[in-house]
């Protein structure tokens, strides 16, 4: 076992192939701003509220974008439609693309918002982080809905038992 291995305990693994049953959307996560542009793939992202409209998002504290996240204080959720596995593989660091050159792949919008929205996913959520958590390896970010942009077309992908899914739309296969 090298150095950089962890090694889990029975319980861990069990969790992680549990998880793995569990269905979820994939988002690339965006930000800029004083501490620079990042992204990352995030599937532990949910809505919390309309009233006011939140969304949380989970963020491992040893990625790269963490701080950024952190510092810049504003972000992007968007939800990939089916013909984006190639740019959630990109930022889920699965290419050896690292950092403001993952953002060469895609169509990305910066104009219209202060944070880089992905042309042509599902949904994206632009706001403002209001509170940051702590859980285990993770921040939950709070973030509170300034602007939302939709693509009825899009379709979704879903990650289920390690492997993406296209479900519906124009992008679905």
């Amino acid at each position: 076992m090298t150095a950089t291995m962890i090694e889990l305990t029975p319980t861990q693994e069990r969790f992680r192939s549990a998880m793995a049953n569990l269905s979820a959307g994939v988002n690339v996560v965006t930000t800029d701003g004083p501490a620079g542009r990042a992204g990352i793939t995030v599937s532990a992202v949910c809505s919390v509220s309309d009233d006011p409209p939140t969304m949380l998002v989970c963020i491992n504290r040893s990625s790269r974008s963490h701080g950024a996240f952190e510092v810049n204080g504003r972000l992007c959720i968007n939800v990939l439609g089916g013909r984006h596995e190639d740019v959630a593989l990109l930022f889920a660091g699965a290419t050896g693309v690292s950092g403001a050159d993952r953002f060469d792949a895609g169509e990305w919008d910066y104009a219209s918002a202060d944070v880089p929205v992905l042309v042509g996913s599902a949904a994206s959520v632009i706001g403002r982080v209001t509170e940051i958590s702590g859980q285990g390896s993770h921040s939950v970010m709070f973030v509170e809905v300034e602007r939302i942009i939709m693509n009825e077309e899009a379709g979704g992908l879903v990650y289920f038992r390690r492997q993406f899914h296209r479900i519906g739309g124009h992008g679905a296969g």
